[in-house]
């Protein structure tokens, strides 16, 4: 059940009418508000009037397809976003990562699966229901309350999930995490709906921010056969 005290509003952007009516029809029975756009255009201006909580956010879109609206998007906010895309392969995903989306999911979909990632990325864009220490390293501090992170000095910006990401494995330190883990223990989710590709873009970005090198990371380590470990 949503939080009776707090009514997410969620932005359903597609080009078909009936996605967009089964899919806000399965958010509204749990309790969410929708609202909806037609094409990418629309879409930016729902977002700019509205200010929603999570964005569906479909990738063939007409007048501006969801890869721009995404990119558009995040030159100004971190409002969570989640990709409908009819294509399976892994470039396509990645791109829409890389772009800054928080999830995706690939068409056809079951509304229940969208409505359970829906729910998951809300869980994490919102606020910690317990407190979260500041973690100091090296390198880096963790701001817990404030959901910041400052790299040598300098903050930086992150968005939920590579937040969360980063937090998991700074509160558990040299212990190695599968991606399977990952995916459930930080995205709330499993590899049999997400590829488990998503974990391997998120921290490429994550070494991206934090490594003098990211080539060559030192802190967030692979761990060949067995995934990633993070080096205090």
């Amino acid at each position: 059940m949503a939080d009776q005290s707090f009514t997410p509003t969620v932005l359903v952007v597609d080009d078909e009418p009936m996605v967009r009516e089964v899919v806000c029809a399965y958010l509204d029975r749990e309790g969410f508000t929708t609202l909806e756009a037609e094409d990418g255009r629309a879409a930016l201006e729902r977002v700019a009037s509205d200010q929603p909580h999570l964005i569906v956010l479909d990738v063939m879109l007409p007048k501006l397809d969801g890869y721009s609206v995404l990119e558009e998007l995040r030159k100004s906010t971190d409002v969570p976003v989640i990709l409908l895309t009819a294509r399976a392969e892994e470039v396509d995903r990645v791109l829409g990562l890389e772009l800054g989306a928080d999830d995706y999911v690939v068409k056809p979909f079951s509304p229940r699966e969208l409505v359970a990632r829906v729910r998951s990325v809300l869980r994490r864009a919102g606020p910690a229901t317990e407190p979260i220490p500041t973690l100091e390293f090296d390198t880096f501090v963790i701001d817990g309350e404030a959901r910041q992170v400052t790299v040598r000095g300098e903050a930086v910006e992150m968005p939920p999930m590579e937040f969360d990401l980063l937090l998991h494995f700074a509160q558990s330190p040299k212990r190695v995490f599968s991606r399977s883990e990952l995916l459930e223990q930080v995205w709330g989710s499993n590899s049999e709906w997400q590829d488990p590709s998503t974990v391997t873009v998120h921290i490429r970005r994550l070494r991206q921010k934090i490594e003098v090198d990211p080539d060559d990371p030192k802190q967030l380590v692979t761990v060949w056969g067995r995934g990633y470990r993070f080096e205090p």
